[in-house]
């Protein structure tokens, strides 16, 4: 029991609706609504696939290269160097 209907009482409700509207009726919408809900899962699908995508390339680390070889400057090493040279400037 359904909530207080019972299974003959749903047959006889499907019966009227069949005698309304016809089978050819109620098979179009049954394949209008499997259509509806086809597409619906299909949007879902492609949205998620393209938030997976846009995520991907709002990420810093994503557009990273490191194909280029980089200088680094070590300012300390250059500041020791020139210390040392007026240091033995200064001896001399």
């Amino acid at each position: 029991m359904l909530g207080g209907i019972s299974i003959w009482q749903l047959l006889i409700v499907l019966g009227i609706i069949i005698l309304i509207f016809g089978t050819k009726k109620l098979r179009n919408v049954g394949g209008d609504l499997g259509g509806a809900v086809k597409g619906f899962k299909k949007a879902m699908h492609e949205e998620d696939k393209e938030k997976d995508e846009g995520e991907k390339a709002d990420d810093p680390q994503a557009r990273v290269s490191h194909d280029e070889e980089v200088n680094t400057y070590d300012v300390k090493a250059e500041k020791k160097a020139h210390d040392q040279e007026e240091h033995q400037e200064e001896r001399k």
